[in-house]
């Protein structure tokens, strides 16, 4: 708590409402380090309380900030009172001899040079635990001082009142120019330290420091294995990583000596240098594009792009000509770029942005198969979804034999998963179709041509891609329903005219019915089924992505004891087909096992969803049908179920899609206006040219 005259604590009321000659009140009193901080605290507080009477929320453009008013007004009031300004400058004055500067100005805001993970539980604890003013961290009281919408009123202050801070609170010994320092005098009887005297901690020492501890970790960085291996060499070559250290060494020398000019031109010699590591760290990238996203080495880029950008800062600051200016800019920096993002979602969505967009776009190459063009191509998907309809009436036969053990919910879901994921395999391998798994793996394909929206012809490109992959979709479900039905009424009548009756028996099939009903929650589980659909392509996007950042083909391929023991040839052919089919394996058994295992895991919790997958439900039906015989013609509930099929195959479809095409704009920086020009360019296509979307044109699209 801060005192006032007379030793008594502040009181509720001025906790409540401040008022300028309490806080000068409180300054008047010597108090310990935590005294100290929670005044400024309190005084940025004040700052920031706008006056009675005043609306709240953002200034209008031409409006002076309240808090930039109340500024000028303390600094008034200090100005033509010796005694307050006096007590003032001594709080802060004992303020910068006990405060650490050094992990605000080379740390904060920069993750430790070690994972992603660390970072974010870095980010946790201060958005979780409260932080203490009884700290000689500068980083933690500029945490507690500022807020993050701090930055428009710092940002607008104008040079002379800047000048004016400056006088009032600038730590000893701070240089406005390449000034040499001047040594420090005898302390005082009172403990204090005089105004033209350095405490422990001087300031321009402490910002050289800084420099150098940023150029450190940027050379390390440069440097290391992760990101020096996956550089264009032709941007190394001149090695700016290793000179980086050395420049900002000489420019602290020319700074304390007074050789304003020299230090310039080092202070221009050490930005094209910061330059060329900026550089060299985005050619990390592009070679990230082509072999794999590694969320570790993404943030280490970025890591070297921020630190690059808080090292030019810092170097402004010590050989600006107006050295007010440039403390400013390093606060509004501070505020803007890394007070606004110290949360953890930010950093997330930073991050795995490069990821979110390699899955997409090896979902994309995966895609461009599932999209029909022409009537050839459509009649061909038409019967490679009839061979996947096929599959899942065998894959329905084995889900009631499973349910026919009676196991306990756990066993019977990893049977099931068992056999959806080996059908789907099985689909996968004899190139059928299964309907539901395309919208995941077509939508990144669409994506990809979004980047040409912004022109007329390439927004109708794209809108002629939503046409082809809406009729692909339509011809896949088709083709699956027309091939299970059959087939599932063929075994039946097959196990009824050889053993007598259908091998899926009618108590076995009492509840598939009612389960499917319209009137149920079979529009939820629908949906809910998409997302498992959407899930199950991300996952593949991401095994794909580990593989190939992992250099496995190239292991299965060259790896001595691989070619021991499968040959040569034989090595070789194996990398191919494992670099061509890891992302359908991956998302195929994915998919079994999220259909098999999620609704047993979310029941277990109490979440009673259930998968609903238009093929697999059609094939129940099918199977009620064949053991109950045509009497079950005349039961209602056959008929909601059948009702329900559409709306299961609808849903399915679009959950799916949707979240995998908003995954592939987010991912590829799509811009709000384009969308919207595609939403509408795609209603005008629809409301002229309706059966675009479902028969392909009659002449091949060129």
């Amino acid at each position: 708590m801060l005192r006032v005259e007379g030793g008594a604590l502040i009181t509720r009321r001025f906790a409540r409402r401040w008022d300028i000659t309490a806080l000068l009140n409180a300054a008047a009193q010597p108090g310990a380090i935590a005294d100290r901080h929670t005044w400024l605290v309190r005084l940025m507080q004040w700052l920031r309380e706008s006056p009675r009477g005043a609306e709240t929320g953002s200034p209008t453009p031409n409006a002076t900030h309240p808090a930039l008013t109340r500024l000028r007004h303390l600094l008034n009031v200090l100005e033509q009172n010796d005694e307050p300004r006096r007590h003032v400058q001594a709080l802060l004055r004992d303020f910068w001899r006990d405060i650490d500067a050094m992990t605000l100005l080379a740390d904060y805001g920069l993750g430790p040079r070690v994972s992603l993970r660390s970072e974010l539980s870095n980010r946790l604890s201060e958005r979780l635990l409260p932080a203490s003013p009884e700290s000689d961290d500068l980083a933690t009281v500029f945490r507690l001082v500022f807020e993050p919408n701090d930055d428009a009123w710092v940002a607008a202050i104008d040079e002379a009142t800047m000048a004016r801070v400056v006088a009032l609170m600038a730590p000893a010994q701070t240089v406005p120019v390449a000034a040499p320092v001047s040594a420090p005098g005898a302390a005082p009887a009172s403990g204090r330290t005089s105004a033209g005297q350095a405490g422990p901690r001087q300031t321009p020492a402490v910002l050289h420091d800084a420099m150098s501890a940023l150029a450190a970790a940027i050379t390390a960085d440069g440097l290391s294995g992760r990101l020096r291996r996956r550089m264009d060499t032709s941007l190394v070559a001149d090695e700016p990583f290793r000179k980086l250290g050395a420049s900002v060494d000489r420019l602290r020398e020319l700074v304390l000596q007074g050789d304003a000019a020299a230090a310039l031109q080092e202070a221009t010699y050490l930005r094209a240098l910061i330059d060329a590591c900026r550089r060299a760290t985005d050619s990390v990238r592009d070679h990230l594009e082509e072999h794999g996203v590694s969320v570790d080495i993404v943030f280490a880029c970025e890591q070297v792009h921020e630190r690059a950008t808080r090292l030019e800062t810092l170097m402004d600051v010590s050989v600006a000509p107006h050295a007010p200016v440039a403390w400013q800019r390093l606060v509004v920096h501070l505020l803007r770029d890394v007070l606004q993002r110290r949360g953890v979602m930010a950093l997330v969505q930073r991050q795995t942005q490069q990821l979110a967009r390699s899955v997409a776009e090896r979902n994309a190459e995966v895609g461009e198969h599932y999209i029909t063009r022409d009537r050839a191509q459509w009649r061909d998907m038409l019967w490679r979804a009839m061979g996947g309809g096929v599959a899942v009436g065998g894959t329905t036969v084995l889900k009631y034999a499973v349910a026919s053990l009676a196991l306990l919910p756990f066993w019977d879901g990893v049977l099931n998963s068992a056999n959806y994921a080996a059908s789907f395999v099985l689909i996968m391998l004899l190139h059928w179709t299964l309907a539901t798994k395309q919208p995941a793996m077509t939508a990144p394909a669409l994506a990809a041509k979004a980047d040409a929206v912004a022109t007329e012809a390439g927004l109708r490109e794209f809108v002629d891609a939503v046409a082809q992959l809406i009729r692909s979709q339509v011809a896949g479900v088709i083709g699956n329903l027309a091939a299970v039905v059959p087939v599932v009424l063929l075994v039946q009548a097959a196990s009824t005219w050889l053993a007598g009756q259908p091998l899926i028996s009618a108590e076995h099939t009492a509840k598939t019915l009612p389960s499917l009903s319209l009137w149920g929650p079979t529009v939820l589980f629908a949906a809910f089924t998409g997302v498992l659909l959407f899930a199950s392509s991300v996952f593949a996007g991401w095994v794909e992505n580990w593989f190939v950042f992992r250099r496995l083909d190239s292991a299965i391929a060259w790896n001595p004891r691989v070619v021991a023991a499968l040959g040569n040839a034989r090595a070789m052919r194996w990398s191919r087909w494992w670099r061509h089919n890891i992302s359908g394996l991956a998302g195929n058994v994915a998919l079994g096992f999220m259909l098999g295992l999620v609704p047993v895991v979310l029941a277990f919790v109490g979440l009673g969803l259930e998968a609903r997958h238009v093929t697999l439900s059609t094939g129940q039906i099918a199977a009620a049908v064949g053991a109950r015989g045509v009497a079950v013609l005349g039961d209602p509930a056959l008929w909601w179920a059948v009702a329900a099929i559409p709306f299961i195959g609808a849903l399915n479809l679009m959950v799916s899609f949707s979240l995998a095409y908003t995954l592939a704009l987010r991912a590829r920086g799509v811009r709000v206006k384009d969308r919207q020009r595609i939403r509408a360019a795609i209603w005008q296509r629809f409301v002229t040219r309706p059966l675009s979307f479902l028969l392909p044109p009659r002449e091949p699209t060129p």
